[in-house]
């Protein structure tokens, strides 16, 4: 649940003004929510109170779990206070909770503190709350003692919850007027609860947002042509054989006139089950001098199971996919227009810190334009026949690497509105809430943009909303959600799947393809391996769900792409460690590094005793040495192989 980025929400209405019906709705997108009642039972004997009781516990969706306050009113404070920033709750109402307040049970007691402590404990929440109380103030004064004081301790609980809530609304007959802040207004407020099931406001940052065009007004997407994969060919690894067993073809695609066929239940080859445990096992036993390689000894067996041996060998050929394909709409809120298409063209011009460090790397680096994505909260973001081609292309860029010898792939990208387009694709696929997923917006300057955030987290709300009644299949998640970017990540990562070249993930777009894939072929997950997490919230849920561990926490934020370049020679060189290190001599290892059969000379008669007093006669006669001619000021030679420490030469 989310109101345009606010978390906290007061829902005020008369009695039977459908107040409750209308902040369900609020939460009606939470994949869980904890149901917090404050009204006590009642008298057993009163029938129309339990009618209502009953009426409101079977609106309730079977995956909602309730909470009872009513025997103690402070804890209500306690409930908000300890509640996690991925929870929602609904508390309903604040006119039980002041009932309870008010009984002689709990009095003596400090009202207005309560209420205070209240309040307090709603502005620290993290979770996402929605309140609902009664609105009394607008009836005459009551005419007994105890009906003021219920009025005057409501009227004072209302006042206090609304000034720490982020939003108010005023529900009067079913229809629900904004009064907080005052310049939030959206044609859809102006709907009736029944007839929508949810409400949706506008921007509320200050000024009121333009109108959200309606579907019959929109512009169809033109279908954009997917260019031809590109020639490319990358740099031969070293000792890499012609018919390497890595990018051998393992399956045959069922293929109609238009080409392959992408479907779920695709039969992918696992990783070698055997190889991996075994090449951990063997590290083990290697000769070093430490405890090992730590937690990195899970690239050892994630290579071992994709090569298929216990001894696998640094990827020599690695290959960088950068997809650059926008996403229109509030998911690119905080972007600077062109600013995607510069990162693009810098990349291909060989420039920038995605170049630079592929260079560093020896990787080859080829840019991806992908179709762009329509606004998601108010179309799908792609056509169907789109996401086909998407699928097929991305398929088709792994195959190519495959035959060009590529040992592993590393997936980037770089268009706008990605992390919006993640969120989305990760609330759909796993319950997640769009705030809790998106990462805060990051300005040129550095500085974060949390107007734009809220805007990016409305979007995502509309989106869902817009499509909660459509099938979650993958292929349904692309067209409405996911975007081009996204549908060729998961067509590379299946095809590279089939062919048996690992994959590199880094940041929001591959993970989400990696939970897009899943659903058309379970296997593509094992070939998949996520170097740093970053920090960033989308990417840290969907590698729990996809049981994708990371291997390092450098919290990088280089760009899609980029942030796995870093890691990647780190992750060769354990690689080639564990290759070359040989077995330890106590555990049946060679004792002998050189590889030779010749026994160790004796140097015992030659070396003098360390006992005696003197040891002053070394021989400094022998013929090979040769006496260095000065080098100036700087350091000189020691020796006629000797090369100087600091790394000067003698001139």
């Amino acid at each position: 649940m989310s109101v345009d980025g606010w978390n906290t929400v007061l829902v005020l209405g008369g009695i039977r003004s459908g107040k409750s019906e209308f902040a369900e709705s609020l939460v009606a997108d939470a994949p869980v929510v904890r149901y917090v009642a404050t009204a006590p039972e009642g008298d057993p004997e009163d029938t129309e109170w339990a009618t209502r009781l009953a009426t409101h516990r079977a609106r309730r969706p079977g995956s909602w779990t309730t909470e009872e306050t009513a025997g103690e009113p402070r804890r209500l404070a306690d409930v908000l206070a300890s509640a996690e920033p991925n929870e929602t709750l609904l508390v309903d109402d604040l006119g039980g909770w002041v009932t309870v307040l008010l009984d002689p049970e709990h009095q003596p007691a400090d009202d207005l503190a309560t209420i205070a402590e209240l309040a307090e404990a709603l502005r620290t929440c993290t979770a996402r709350v929605v309140l609902v109380s009664p609105e009394v103030g607008l009836s005459l004064v009551p005419t007994t003692p105890l009906g003021r004081a219920f009025a005057d301790a409501l009227g004072a609980a209302n006042r206090a919850v609304a000034d720490a809530c982020d939003a108010v609304v005023l529900v009067v007959a079913g229809q629900p007027a904004w009064l907080k802040p005052a310049a939030v207004a959206t044609s859809a407020a102006s709907t009736p609860v029944a007839a929508t099931g949810r409400h949706s406001v506008a921007t509320g940052l200050g000024t009121p947002g333009p109108a959200a065009p309606s579907l019959g007004d929109t512009e169809p997407t033109p279908e954009v042509q997917l260019p031809e994969v590109l020639t490319h060919t990358p740099p031969v690894a070293p000792n890499q054989e012609p018919g390497n067993p890595w990018a051998a073809p393992t399956m045959a695609l069922p293929m109609v006139a238009t080409g392959l066929v992408i479907q779920p239940g695709m039969e992918l080859p696992m990783p070698d089950e055997y190889a991996g445990p075994q090449a951990v096992d063997r590290l083990a036993s290697l000769d070093v001098p430490g405890a090992g390689l730590g937690v990195l000894d899970r690239v050892v067996g994630f290579a071992a199971a994709t090569q298929g041996t216990s001894t696998p060998s640094a990827w020599g050929s690695v290959r960088v996919l950068l997809l650059n394909g926008d996403h229109a709409g509030g998911a690119s809120a905080g972007t600077v227009a062109g600013e995607s298409a510069r990162r693009a063209a810098q990349a291909r011009a060989g420039r920038g810190a995605l170049a630079r460090l592929a260079a560093e790397a020896g990787a080859s680096l080829q840019v991806v334009d992908t179709p762009a994505a329509a606004p998601m909260e108010t179309q799908p973001a792609l056509a169907g026949e789109q996401v086909e081609s998407a699928l097929r292309y991305g398929w088709r860029l792994a195959e190519q690497a495959a035959d060009a010898g590529v040992q592993l792939l590393v997936l980037g990208a770089c268009g706008a509105g990605t992390e919006a387009a993640a969120a989305a694709v990760l609330a759909a696929t796993a319950g997640a809430e769009p705030p809790s997923v998106l990462g805060r917006v990051i300005t040129d300057s550095g500085e974060i943009d949390d107007a734009a955030w809220m805007v990016r987290c409305a979007a995502v709300r509309d989106a869902l909303h817009r499509t909660r009644r459509s099938p979650r299949s993958a292929k349904d998640v692309l067209a409405e959600l996911g975007g081009g970017d996204v549908a060729v990540a998961t067509g590379v990562l299946l095809g590279a799947t089939a062919r048996r070249v690992p994959v590199l993930l880094d940041g929001p777009v591959g993970l989400a393809a990696g939970m897009i894939s899943r659903d058309l072929a379970g296997q593509a997950r094992h070939w998949c391996l996520l170097a740093d997490h970053g920090q960033h919230p989308a990417v840290r849920l969907a590698a729990d769900v996809l049981g994708l561990t990371p291997l390092l926490d450098l919290r990088l934020d280089l760009g899609e792409g980029a942030n796995a370049l870093v890691a990647l020679p780190m992750l060769r060189s354990v690689l080639a460690l564990a290759a070359a290190l040989p077995v330890h001599p106590s555990l049946g290892g060679d004792a002998d590094p050189d590889g030779t059969d010749e026994p160790e000379p004796d140097y015992a008669d030659d070396e003098p005793a360390y006992t005696e007093p003197a040891y002053t006669e070394p021989d400094y006669t022998e013929p090979e040495f040769v006496e260095p001619e000065p080098a100036g000021p700087g350091p000189t030679r020691t020796g006629a192989d000797e090369q100087p420490a600091s790394g000067w030469r003698a001139g």
